[in-house]
């Protein structure tokens, strides 16, 4: 008897998983391509070509007012369907494209950073001070294993980022010695879950497949382990994986109203912050690139605009 084919979001999903796409990449990708194929009355996307996927691309702008960024997301990921697992190439796609949004990234002033931090306690007081003292983007410091950390040199290692690259930076010496009181705890938790028979973390890379025990090693484990153990919604195994993001997301917000601080904060203003207050202190923009992990240098200039926010920096004819 012939098994039937995979389906093909299925096939989608072996497809990321093959080439080492995150999970949430997997999400949004199989997010997109069901809506495309919703959009089109459920037609099989090789019965599609150029033509629909214009179409689509331009409803998103024109209908639904999506930002860039959201409209090529979107793009990505059909690109991917085509090119990966149908294997065949688009060409000439002439859609109707959202309009780049220009906005400066809301930062808080140091003072403003502490009084958060103030109102904030435990796990994720510690994680927000990694956030603004390393400058980490909230995935960065949820994802941070303890052999990414060097006490001695002082430094972090960022690996698996955005882009795929790794960094180094700094380790605020502030953090130093309650981080390594938390990991005290963690090695606690992690030995009570090995006596239970779990304590495996999830491996990048297949790396499982290459050092079989290495999931179980102390070095291995998350910084920030989540409280109750879960199924890994892949492989189905039960292990420890990380803090969820919404955790620290609700309480940033709490500490934020508490400090009364009127301004729209996320945990990203904080890396934000990180990059503008190292400009501020005389840092050169390539050294503030290079820690933050972005490719190009254009992309760490918004932060000078920052610091000219307010007719850059000429003085108002109001002012004595």
């Amino acid at each position: 008897m012939e098994s039937r084919p995979r389906k093909l979001l299925d096939q989608v999903r072996d497809a990321l998983r093959v080439k080492h796409y995150s999970y949430s990449t997997e999400k949004t990708y199989v997010h997109w391509i069901r809506r495309f194929i919703l959009f089109h009355n459920k037609r099989h996307p090789s019965e599609m070509g150029t033509p629909e996927v214009t179409q689509f691309l331009t409803y998103l702008a024109v209908n639904e007012y999506v930002a860039a960024s959201t409209q090529n997301q979107a793009l990505s990921a059909i690109i991917f369907l085509y090119r990966v697992v149908l294997q065949q190439e688009l060409a000439g796609i002439n859609a109707v494209r959202a309009k780049p949004s220009r906005y400066l990234p809301t930062v808080l002033t140091p003072e403003e950073v502490h009084q958060v931090i103030s109102h904030l306690y435990g796990v994720y007081k510690l994680l927000i001070q990694l956030l603004y003292g390393s400058g980490l983007r909230l995935s960065e410091g949820l994802q941070l294993r303890v052999k990414d950390i060097d006490f001695a040199q002082r430094q972090l290692l960022i690996r698996d980022t955005k882009g795929r690259e790794s960094r180094v930076t700094m380790l605020s010496s502030r953090v130093i010695e309650p981080l390594q009181v938390h990991l005290q705890g963690v090695r606690q938790l992690h030995n009570q879950d090995l006596e239970r028979g779990y304590g495996s973390v999830y491996l990048p890379f297949a790396l499982e497949r290459k050092y079989p025990n290495a999931d179980r090693q102390w070095i291995w484990q998350y910084i920030f382990p989540a409280d109750r153990l879960s199924h890994d919604p892949r492989s189905g195994v039960t292990r420890r994986h990380h803090l969820h993001e919404t955790g620290i997301q609700r309480a940033v917000r709490s500490a934020v109203r508490q400090a009364k601080i009127q301004k729209r904060v996320t945990c990203h203003t904080f890396r934000h912050s990180f990059a503008t207050h190292l400009l501020q202190n005389g840092y050169d923009i390539r050294t503030v690139q290079e820690l933050l992990g972005h490719k190009d240098v254009k992309t760490t200039m918004i932060y000078t605009h920052v610091l000219n926010r307010g007719g850059r920096g000429v003085r108002s004819p109001l002012d004595p």
